[in-house]
């Protein structure tokens, strides 16, 4: 079970130190208003005069000058065994998170909060990028897609699933981040996916954050993950 540093009965707006504009910012506000920086996250909370319930981290990456305006909400975590990405998933109790500034910055970064983000596959956490929204996909998922619209599964450890609403479908398939990878399917309409085991990232465009939403929700009050 999740360590409450932050206890939120909405949402909660996750911000990291990765590229992040504006409008982003504000639209995941608007679904999920208690903000919560990650580290070096702290930075682009002042930037944008904002003042997040917490900073959680190991606090490495931080300015002087945000540890100075947040002294009062920081909450160190020195282990090294996690990224700041995880420890802050790992301290959060809310019914979802959205991740900003997680995407499109360094690669290793980005890399190690996908990990993070299928280690932490129990709470429901949607990164949004530029582009993207990416989550781990529950053991079953519908999701209220259009026709056409790009829909990418990419495996972080080895699994199988079935699938209906995709042009290609994944029935039978034997996915592993170094062999079968399943990059830009696309929707004949509505999507569902039902996964053996953990482990498989949901890959869906920006424009449809409403719809991952709702559906990753829907998810929990179904089947409890």
């Amino acid at each position: 079970m999740n360590q409450g540093i932050v206890e939120s009965r909405e949402g909660v707006t996750l911000l990291a130190a990765g590229p992040v504009s504006k409008r982003d910012i504000a639209a995941s506000l608007a679904l999920a208003p208690c903000l919560v920086a990650v580290d070096g996250g702290a930075d682009r909370a002042l930037a944008a005069g904002l003042a997040p319930a917490a900073v959680i981290g190991d606090m490495d990456s931080i300015s002087a000058a945000a540890k100075a305006r947040f002294q009062g909400v920081m909450h160190r975590v020195a282990e090294q065994e996690s990224t700041d990405f995880g420890k802050a998933l790992r301290h959060i109790r809310a019914p979802f998170v959205l991740g900003l500034g997680c995407l499109g910055g360094r690669l290793d970064h980005e890399l190690a909060t996908l990990s993070a983000l299928v280690q932490h596959a129990d709470v429901p956490c949607l990164l949004i990028g530029r582009q993207d929204i990416v989550f781990a996909a529950p053991p079953e998922l519908e999701i209220a897609l259009r026709p056409g619209d790009r829909i990418s599964l990419f495996p972080m450890a080895p699994l199988r699933g079935e699938s209906s609403g995709l042009r290609w479908p994944i029935d039978g398939i034997e996915f592993a981040p170094d062999g079968r990878v399943g990059t830009s399917n696309a929707a004949t309409g509505p999507v569902r996916l039902r996964m053996a085991g953990p482990g498989m990232l949901v890959i869906v465009p920006r424009a449809r954050l409403a719809q991952a939403l709702a559906a990753r929700l829907a998810s929990i009050r179904r089947w409890g993950a």
